[in-house]
Order: structure tokens, then C-alpha cells, then sequence
């Protein structure tokens, strides 16, 4: 008797934004009961195969500022200053990944962490070698890869950020996703409309990005949101969609899981 195997539908990627999932304005100060919802959430879609990937938020932001980890050393600093301040923010981003692999697996997901410090290398704060074997092998023994923004080696300035934007995007080419999906405390990117009203954009484009302001007082040493938007275009030229949602309005996140038309800011697959 034959048997025959069904191939599992291309991943989502869901990226849970540092905003949504933490304080940001506060010192390592998550959002227990967002991040516990948004489990569920994730939880409710077992059918699809899923990455999670997350950002850090006021766990590693303000470190990696405070310890130059986005920009070259300075000429004063030494190499054990910068391996110090390494070790700290990694250390810190370690201590939300784990309330995130908590939440996900108290809600019935089977997460498995998959750090990214060990796959990936920078040079000079930019992405130049990724192996995304990890993830693919994760999802292909049943498992949620689960993966975060971290301090990596940088052959220039010996250890800089990565970002989980960037894993996102990284990670597009190799598992084929059927979407990305960003989740942010915003419902989308706005855009500032007449008499300085706000209004979210529903379809990002370049010329979108040149309206794009940092949000004041927030330690970003990732790009903000002009960062994401330019990572949600080059998703969207390799012919996937790239949508950033609500994390702060029940049922948007599993909504989109599901392939479901949702609101907020969308980076349509462009093909050819």
C-alpha cells in the first residue's frame, strides 16, 4: 500500500515588535498580558507553520545605545570595553526571549529557540553572512522557531546589532513565506495629512518612506520605523507580503495568520 505526503503550506513570519511586547520608555519592563494574548494568538492557528521572531524593546534598545553597539568603536574605546557592553545587552535581550518562549508555550505553541548570535555576522552593523538551515530544520520537525534581535560578531567593529527586521527579511528567500507580519502598538504607519492630522497608510510604497519621522524620546538602534517600511519594500520585491499590524486590538494578529485581509500598513508582493 502506497502512501503519499502532502507538502505543509509555506511559513508565516510574525515579527512582535519591542513596542508592543515591552515598555519601551521604561528600563526592562515587558507587557505581560499583551504578550500573553498575543501567544494565544499564535496559538490559534496550529494548521499554519509559523516563525516567531521578536524585537528588544526596553530590554536591549537602551544598553545597545548606551554601549555604542549600532555605530564603528571609537577611537578611545578598547576591545574589552566593547566585549563588555556585548555581553551585558546580550545578556539582556536573553532575559525578555524568555518570556516570550514562556508565553508561547504556556498558550500551546511548541516554540523552540533558535538564537541567532551563533548563525549570522555583521560587518560594520550590516548583515553579510545568514544561515537560515536552523529555521527550516526547526519547522520541519513540527516545532515554532522562535528568534530575536541580538548583539552578533561584526568583523569591523567586533559585535554589533542585528536586528529582527533584518532576520525577517533574511529569512524570505529560504523558507518562501506565504507572508510576513510586523506587530507594532501602532495600526499601521502614519503619514501626516492636513492641519497635522495622522492618518495610516494603507499602501506603503517608496515614496511613503520619505514622510517618515523617528518617534521622539525612544531609544531605536534599529532603524525605527523608516528601517522597517524600507525592509517591508524589499520583502514585497522578492514577492512576498509584508503587513504591520495592531498588537493592541484582540484577534488582528491570528487574523492574519489565517491569510485574512487586516488593517493597518501593507507592502504588496511585487513580481518580476
Amino acid at each position: 500500500m502506497s502512501t503519499s505526503s502532502v507538502a505543509p503550506p509555506p511559513p508565516v513570519i510574525v515579527k512582535l515588535g519591542g513596542s508592543v511586547i515591552t515598555r519601551k520608555r521604561e528600563v526592562e519592563r515587558a507587557r505581560p498580558k499583551v504578550l500573553a494574548r498575543l501567544a494565544r494568538e499564535v496559538a490559534l492557528v496550529p494548521a499554519v507553520p509559523r516563525v516567531v521572531l521578536h524585537g528588544a524593546g526596553s530590554f536591549g534598545h537602551p544598553g545597545a545605545k548606551k554601549f555604542g553597539l549600532a555605530r564603528a568603536p571609537l577611537p578611545e574605546e578598547t576591545v574589552a570595553g566593547r566585549a563588555r557592553g556585548a555581553a551585558i545587552v546580550a545578556s539582556e535581550v536573553r532575559r525578555l526571549h524568555l518570556l516570550v518562549l514562556r508565553a508561547l508555550v504556556a498558550a500551546g505553541v511548541s516554540a523552540a529557540s533558535v538564537p541567532i548570535a551563533t548563525h549570522a555576522r555583521n560587518r560594520e552593523g550590516r548583515l553579510v553572512a545568514f544561515d537560515p538551515s536552523p529555521f527550516a530544520e526547526t519547522l520541519s520537525r513540527g516545532l515554532v522557531p522562535v528568534s530575536f534581535g541580538d548583539v552578533v560578531p561584526d568583523e569591523r567593529w567586533r559585535a554589533s546589532i542585528l536586528s529582527a527586521d533584518t532576520i525577517a527579511e533574511s529569512l524570505v528567500g529560504a523558507l518562501h513565506p506565504a507572508r510576513v507580519i510586523f506587530v507594532s502598538d501602532v495600526p499601521g504607519v502614519y503619514s501626516t495629512g492636513g492641519a497635522g492630522r495622522r492618518a495610516v497608510v494603507g499602501e506603503l510604497t517608496p515614496a511613503a518612506v520619505a514622510s517618515l519621522r523617528p518617534a521622539p524620546g525612544v531609544a531605536d538602534v534599529t532603524g525605527g520605523i523608516r528601517g522597517k517600511v524600507e525592509a517591508m519594500l524589499r520583502i514585497a520585491d522578492a514577492g512576498v507580503d509584508a503587513g504591520l499590524i495592531s498588537g493592541l486590538k484582540d484577534g488582528e494578529l491570528s487574523r492574519a495568520l489565517r491569510g485574512e485581509t487586516v488593517y493597518g500598513s501593507w507592502a504588496r508582493a511585487r513580481s518580476g
